[in-house]
């Protein structure tokens, strides 16, 4: 703890659980050769250096596709791999704010500059294009045996995933704007995020829109005693008697509107008037889609996400502790995957991967000393 060291950085031990570690010198010819045999046998292969560099080395997927047809290649970096920027470095910030994603990431006030998300999401997004693309390629190669290369523009990536954003501007020539909380759009939306009185923040999601939902909130608010807190009330009780409608009539039904109005200041009321955990339970047990304002430490506390497993202890023995890790957030049948061991540390397997290449203890300890891995 407090102590600078790379292998125990939380971003180290995050984006590396599960794997194989090993060192390998890809600047010196025996590096390339071993790089080359672990190629030979690779089902796919996933790099994201500098465009051109691996070209350079002469181990780039055109160099190596011969040896091993049914490879799958995939290259991932900040603007694909060729083109007027292929050459340019990114940032995450920068992969979002160029890419457009900023732009509808923000608050109400417009003063306030837009913000970027946490968790390195414009790299997400790039890594998540690539899964996809990729399992398009294994479908492709189960179908014929042959393999492919796989070019990921991350810029691209997070420029499609603007939600309306993009589309707006080039179907409409309108451009969105960020609002607190709830979905940029070309008009304001009313709010939606409300502090409880635990001093908690919930989102309160979509209102009610048909008439047993207004039932069900009219309902809410009574058993909670809070009918008298709601101004709107007889517009809440008419919808719940009247006809449904479609959110496209809006903007141009004045009764609609009024409906809706009155369905989401509901919700903010209730919010307004409960705990945090207290509206999102309730809520979510009348069937609303809404949800409570989590801090990382709050998901791994919910009772939920417990019971599924998603919580898991993964121990580090190099530190003689263990240390509790987000785990699978999906649950698959015939294939359950799971964390099977913390982050390696650097050159760790050294021995399992060359060992497997042929290579004895005496030769992988004589790579070691000449700086090859």
């Amino acid at each position: 703890r407090d102590e600078k060291n790379s292998e125990r950085s939380l971003w180290f031990w995050h984006y590396n659980t599960s794997k194989r570690g090993i060192t390998l010198d890809l600047e010196q010819e025996r590096g390339r050769e071993l790089f080359r045999q672990l190629v030979e046998d690779a089902d796919v292969v996933v790099e994201s250096q500098r465009p051109g560099r691996m070209a350079e080395l002469g181990i780039d997927y055109d160099d190596l596709k011969a040896a091993n047809p049914s490879m799958l290649w995939v290259a991932i970096t900040p603007f694909g791999r060729e083109g007027p920027r292929s050459h340019e470095e990114a940032t995450d910030l920068t992969l979002l704010a160029g890419g457009g994603p900023c732009w509808s990431c923000g608050y109400d006030d417009h003063s306030l500059p837009p913000v970027r998300g946490g968790g390195n999401q414009g790299y997400q997004t790039g890594c998540h294009y690539a899964v996809m693309a990729l399992l398009i390629a294994v479908v492709h190669r189960d179908l014929t045996g042959i393999g492919q290369f796989i070019d990921v523009n991350m810029h691209a990536g997070s420029n499609v995933t603007t939600e309306a954003g993009s589309y707006e501007w080039l179907v409409a020539n309108d451009t969105v704007q960020r609002q607190t909380g709830r979905h940029a759009g070309v008009n304001a939306s009313m709010p939606s995020q409300v502090r409880c009185t635990d001093g908690v923040y919930v989102n309160t999601g979509f209102p009610p829109r048909n008439p047993a939902q207004f039932q069900l909130v009219y309902d809410w608010l009574e058993q909670e005693g809070l009918i008298e807190k709601l101004a709107e009330a007889p517009i809440l009780l008419a919808a719940a008697e009247g006809e449904p409608f479609l959110l496209t009539r809006i903007a141009q039904d004045p009764e609609a509107q009024a409906k809706f109005a009155a369905g989401r200041e509901a919700m903010n009321v209730l919010a307004a008037n409960l705990t945090g955990y207290e509206f999102f339970t309730g809520g979510q047990s009348r069937g609303f889609q809404l949800g409570i304002i989590y801090a990382p430490e709050d998901v791994m506390e919910d009772v939920h996400f417990k019971e599924r497993g998603f919580v898991v202890d993964v121990e580090h023995p190099e530190v003689g502790e263990s240390f509790r890790y987000p785990g699978a957030p999906y649950r698959f049948e015939k294939s359950p995957w799971q964390l099977t061991r913390r982050a390696p540390q650097l050159g760790e397997d050294n021995s399992e991967v060359y060992g497997a290449l042929g290579l004895s203890e005496a030769d992988i300890d004589a790579l070691r000393s000449e700086g090859v891995i």
